[in-house]
């Protein structure tokens, strides 16, 4: 979308083709990753006023959570997961 790649954004994926296969199930119809070159980009998108109206939308016609994480590599720390 035009507001995405406004802010340096990128889809990694928009799909619906989900298998869980772990954890506490869910009831996920479609996952979208999105890369943004910083969180300071992420967060200017979810903030954007043009993206309000399709974010009052998406709120309020579905049982969804958006995420911003960094790169950083915290569970490489963990001397089991190395």
């Amino acid at each position: 979308h035009e507001i995405v790649h406004k802010h340096g954004g990128k889809y990694l994926s928009r799909s619906g083709n989900i298998k869980q296969v772990e954890g506490k199930p869910t009831d996920a119809s479609l996952i979208a990753i999105v890369e943004f070159p910083n969180l300071d980009a992420a967060q200017a998108f979810i903030d954007d006023p043009d993206y309000q109206e399709f974010r009052k939308l998406r709120v309020n016609g579905s049982n969804s959570t958006v995420h911003i994480i960094d790169s950083s590599d915290a569970a490489g720390t963990i001397p089991y997961l190395k």
